[in-house]
C-alpha cells in the first residue's frame, strides 16, 4: 500500500499553535457510521452509553527540551545546542539518554554541553541527528537538575513558529498525569477537565487509567513510498493485572472500551489476545496499524486530528475506514477544525467489517 493513499491538502492555518481554553471547549467531531455531528469536548457525556469504559494513558511530559552550549575548540567558537531527550537508556540510573541535538553534525564524541553551571552532558556518540548523551547526574539528582532546567518539548511544529509560554507546562500536560516518561504528550486527553470526569460519572461512563511512555518519533515523518517500509518507533507501556480486569469486566458486562488516544489504542491492541482479552502488559511496543488490521480490544475512539501521510492518520483510516476518514477531514477542514496536539478531537466509532 502507498504511502501517499494517506495524502490530503491541510491548510497551514488549520494547524493549531495554542490549546483552547478552557480544555472542553474544543470541538469534537463525532463519527458513527457515514454520518459526521459537530460537537464540542464537553457534550462527551451524552455521547457515551452506561457502562462504557475510558481508556486513558496517565504518562506524565518530562521537561525533556534543554539548551546548551557546546565549549569553542581550538578551531572555532562556541556552539549552542538544542537537546531534545527521547529515550533514558537502561541500567544507568538515568545518567545516559539518546537525544535529538541541532545542531548535531557540531558534535563529536568528547565534547561537553553544558546547560546550567551545575548540569552538563558528555557526547558519546552522534549520528545525523541523535547523540547518546552521559549526563553528570544520576537518579534523583538527575529528576531534580532537568526540572530546575529542562522546558516542556513542545512539538517541533509549535517550537518553530512561537515562544515557550509559561503556561505551556500546564497546557501541555493532561490533568491526570502520573507516570513521569513521555517526551510528548497523549495530546486527546489534553482535553478532559475534573468537571468533565464528574459529568462522565454521572452519566455512568467509567475510567481506568493505563501507561505508555510516549516517544519522539510521534512527530517523525513517514518517508517510505510503500507503508510496509516505514519502521515504527518503539514505546514503553504498562497495564497492570487490576487494570486489565477492569477493562475486561467492562467489556463482558457489555460496556464499550473507548479508548482515549492512539497511545492508548495501541497499547491495548498489543496487551490483548485473539479474542480481544487484556493480559497485563509491561514491555515496549512498536506495532504499527494500518488498514486491514483486525481491532481486537478497542470499539471507539476519541482522538485528535493528524496530519497527511502520518501514522496517526493511517492508525484512524484502519479504524473507521480510509475512504470515511477522508471525507471526515474534508469537512473538518471545511468546517474550521483546528488540528495535531493543540487542536480539536473526533469520536470515532469503529466501523463494523
Amino acid at each position: 500500500m502507498r504511502v501517499d493513499v494517506f495524502d490530503f491538502d491541510l491548510p497551514e492555518d488549520r494547524i493549531a499553535l495554542h490549546p483552547a481554553a478552557p480544555r472542553d471547549s474544543a470541538r469534537l467531531l463525532h463519527l458513527c457510521g457515514e454520518a459526521f455531528d459537530d460537537r464540542v469536548v464537553r457534550d462527551l457525556p451524552l455521547l457515551l452509553r452506561p457502562g462504557d469504559l475510558l481508556v486513558l494513558n496517565d504518562t506524565l511530559v518530562i521537561p525533556a527540551q534543554l539548551y546548551g552550549v557546546r565549549a569553542a575548540r581550538d578551531d572555532g567558537a562556541a556552539v549552542a545546542v538544542d537537546v531534545t531527550l527521547l529515550r533514558r537508556l537502561p541500567d544507568t540510573g538515568g545518567a545516559r539518554w539518546r537525544a535529538f541535538a541541532r545542531p548535531a553534525k557540531r558534535l563529536k564524541a568528547g565534547d561537553i554541553v553544558t546547560f546550567a553551571e551545575e548540569f552538563a552532558a558528555e557526547v558519546e556518540a552522534r549520528n545525523e541527528a541523535e547523540a547518546t548523551l552521559r549526563f553528570n547526574a544520576s537518579g534523583a539528582d538527575f529528576d531534580r537538575l532537568l526540572a530546575a532546567y529542562g522546558a516542556p518539548p513542545l512539538p517541533p511544529y509549535i517550537a518553530r513558529k512561537r515562544a515557550l509560554t509559561s503556561g505551556d507546562a500546564t497546557a501541555y500536560q493532561t490533568v491526570y498525569a502520573r507516570e513521569a516518561g513521555s517526551v510528548a504528550a497523549p495530546t486527546a486527553g489534553l482535553h478532559f477537565t475534573p468537571e468533565l470526569f464528574t459529568r462522565l460519572r454521572e452519566a455512568g461512563a467509567r475510567t481506568e487509567t493505563i501507561t505508555l511512555h510516549v516517544g519522539a518519533g510521534t512527530f517523525l515523518p513517514v518517508t517510505a513510498e510503500e507503508v510496509r517500509g516505514h519502521k515504527m518507533h518503539a514505546e514503553w507501556g504498562e497495564i497492570t493485572e487490576d487494570q486489565a480486569a477492569c477493562i475486561n469486566a467492562a467489556r463482558a458486562s457489555g460496556g464499550r472500551i473507548v479508548a482515549v488516544g492512539t497511545t492508548s489504542l495501541r497499547l491495548l491492541e498489543s496487551a490483548a489476545d485473539e479474542a480481544g482479552f487484556i493480559r497485563p502488559f509491561t514491555a515496549e511496543t512498536d506495532i504499527f496499524i494500518t488498514p486491514g488490521y483486525r481491532f481486537r480490544s478497542v470499539d471507539a475512539l476519541m482522538t485528535n486530528f493528524h496530519l497527511p501521510r502520518s501514522t496517526l492518520f493511517m492508525l484512524v483510516c484502519a479504524f473507521a475506514g480510509t475512504e470515511t476518514m477522508k471525507r471526515a477531514y474534508a469537512h473538518a477542514i471545511d468546517a474550521g477544525y483546528r488540528f495535531y496536539s493543540y487542536g480539536d478531537a473526533s469520536l470515532l466509532e469503529r466501523a463494523v467489517r
